[in-house]
């Protein structure tokens, strides 16, 4: 015969949730090997990279962006950004678009890393992603794949094929829990 017991199985107390920083803290700018990361002040300062790498602008209004800058002779170039979309306690990730021929994968994990620090501390609950290509790096932060039909109303019909989706870095949640999102 089996018992059910509050708790955890083995009767000690349970783990303390990991506290949520503050939006004023994962929003000061990043300095990794020698690029910087930071909120862009307008997301319209990311257009011409993905005009140059053909990925389609989003045509909502962007909750926030991120970019990556390198110095250069005359002041900063931003080699790499990524604008987000909110629809309720979900967004929709529009690249990262990295155009820098130094480790290209690596800015845009940086900037992942950079926009789930801050869609996490906004309150985001789901953020999804189109591949463009960067599979290695949506699956190192725990995305998972998805079908088209688990976008909330909201986010669907954006351009791209292919779904990434990423809740607490864990792929143990249920499409119900999205659809409800």
């Amino acid at each position: 015969m089996a018992r059910s017991r509050a708790g955890s199985r083995s009767g000690g107390p349970q783990p303390a949730a990991v506290p949520v920083r503050s939006l004023a803290s994962v929003t000061v700018p990043r300095v990794w090997q020698g690029i910087g990361y930071r909120p862009l002040p307008d997301a319209a300062l990311a257009r011409p990279l993905f005009d140059f790498a053909a990925v389609p602008w989003p045509t909502a209004d962007l909750a926030f962006a991120w970019g990556a800058a390198t110095a250069g002779d005359g002041g900063e170039r931003l080699v790499g950004a990524v604008v987000a979309e909110r629809s309720g306690p979900a967004i929709m990730l529009h690249g990262p678009v990295v155009v820098f021929e130094t480790e290209p994968l690596e800015v845009a994990s940086q900037l992942v890393a950079a926009v789930l620090d801050h869609a996490t501390a906004a309150g985001v609950v789901t953020l999804f992603a189109r591949p463009l290509s960067l599979d290695r790096v949506w699956v190192r932060f725990g995305f998972i794949p998805l079908p088209e039909s688990a976008l909330p109303p909201g986010l669907a019909g954006r351009p791209g094929a292919g779904l990434y989706a990423w809740r607490g870095g864990s792929a143990l949640w249920t499409l119900r829990q999205t659809a409800r999102d």
